[in-house]
């Protein structure tokens, strides 16, 4: 077998775990922090920095492969993983995942993926687990093949070598308008995100969120290249049905009346509302889908919350629960079950967007633009982190890196044939 050993390095994410369920329940910003109690399992306070696990895949050649584990910003929400502890993943990682990584066929992506990742103790293994391992099994047989993480990708799944860039979708964080600019005087692809957690920043009737949306679309026309023309996408945290209500028919008006606003642009509404569980966000959400399809509205609805694991998205695609589904990769795990999340989304001609969190690493944001790019997802998050400059960087530096190799190879292969 190609692992010899098993490493593992403590680390940290590149923003913070935040208890979402304290934050909505009106939790007051004090600089950085949050004042109040924590209201969700495993924390200790609202805000706390974000730890990863590095593992490093040791090989017959003594390369080591890295790949990173952690979970997402609002860990423990809306159905999700609980929050990251370092010292449980890592007894787990060394009683029972790495002695079968010792087992397997590293050069074999999917067959090595589906036996490190079988159940332990009737339990499937936390999906941390399976993201971090994941990406340093993609990164091994990429390495022993001598071929890109996306061809390993494209191989596995009877894909052909991808030519088309990934649209590249910037989030804002607290500093909206800062960081607005950045995203205009770059150019990306889709912005703002906007981070419109809170009623202070909906406002009443969601007029505060309107002004905002309005003030995004004017500020791109003044300071935008000539013929630059970005889609508009905003997550609003389920801040809509908590303000407006929970009647599909209330959120779809409201929806329509911001869409008005902003003539010309591509609107994308990320987590109107949560409603409760994920059969009636399925149901809830398909009747939103309906209502602006009908008004042939410019607006699309994106799905989060709710809309975590791989049969998840598999239920909202076939139900046509959205428009777009964030396949948010580190509540997918595996990276090998988010490429099935995107051709599952594709199939059901859904918009697929490989997205994740703030709180990853520089190296599972690289095995997501690998991912992106092999299967051809609609767009993809400009991650880690909060600010714009360094995720966009290491995400658009690697994919531009990465379509450079992958036409010399498609010319070398033209050669050949």
């Amino acid at each position: 077998m190609q692992i010899k050993d098993v490493l593992l390095a403590p680390g940290n994410g590149a923003f913070f775990y935040d208890d979402q369920d304290a934050i909505r329940a009106g939790a007051i910003q004090d600089g950085f922090i949050y004042v109040g109690a924590p209201a969700t399992p495993g924390f200790t306070s609202i805000r706390i920095p974000a730890s990863s696990l590095s593992v490093g895949l040791v090989l017959t050649d003594d390369t080591v492969i890295w790949g990173d584990m952690m979970n997402v910003q609002y860990s423990g929400a809306g159905g999700r993983d609980p929050l990251f502890d370092t010292d449980q993943i890592s007894d787990l990682m060394s009683r029972v995942v790495a002695p079968r990584l010792l087992d397997v066929d590293a050069s074999h992506f999917r067959d090595s993926c589906t036996e490190v990742f079988e159940p332990f103790e009737h339990q499937q293994l936390p999906l941390a687990v399976e993201y971090g391992v994941s990406q340093a099994l993609l990164r091994a047989s990429a390495h022993l093949q001598r071929k890109t993480m996306a061809e390993i990708i494209c191989a596995e799944f009877d894909l052909p070598l991808p030519t088309r860039r990934v649209p590249i979708y910037c989030q804002s964080g607290d500093a909206r308008e800062i960081n607005v600019d950045k995203m205009i005087l770059k150019a990306v692809d889709v912005l703002p995100h906007g981070l419109i957690n809170s009623r202070q920043k909906f406002g009443v009737d969601g007029q505060t969120f309107m002004e905002f949306v309005k003030w995004v679309a004017t500020r791109t026309r003044q300071i935008g290249r000539p013929g630059y023309h970005p889609v508009l996408h905003f997550d609003v945290y389920g801040w809509i049905g908590q303000e407006i209500g929970l009647e599909p028919q209330l959120i779809a008006d409201f929806i329509c009346k911001v869409a008005v606003t902003v003539p010309g642009f591509t609107l994308n509404i990320e987590s109107p509302a949560d409603f409760g569980s994920r059969q009636a966000q399925i149901e809830n959400y398909a009747k939103i889908v309906s209502i602006l399809d009908s008004r042939g509205s410019i607006a699309r609805i994106v799905v989060d919350e709710r809309c975590n694991t791989l049969e998840d998205v598999r239920l909202f695609a076939e139900a046509k629960a959205a428009h777009l589904i964030q396949i948010k990769t580190p509540d997918v795990g595996s990276i090998a079950d988010t490429a099935r999340a995107v051709l599952i989304c594709k199939a059901n001609k859904v918009g697929a967007y490989v997205g994740g969190s703030c709180t990853e690493t520089e190296l599972s944001a690289q095995a997501s633009v690998h991912l992106s790019v092999a299967t051809q997802a609609d767009m993809m998050l400009a991650k880690p982190g909060m600010g714009v400059d360094e995720a966009f960087s290491i995400v658009g530096n690697e994919q531009n890196r990465l379509l450079a190799m992958l036409n010399r190879r498609r010319a070398q292969n033209e050669n050949v044939g």
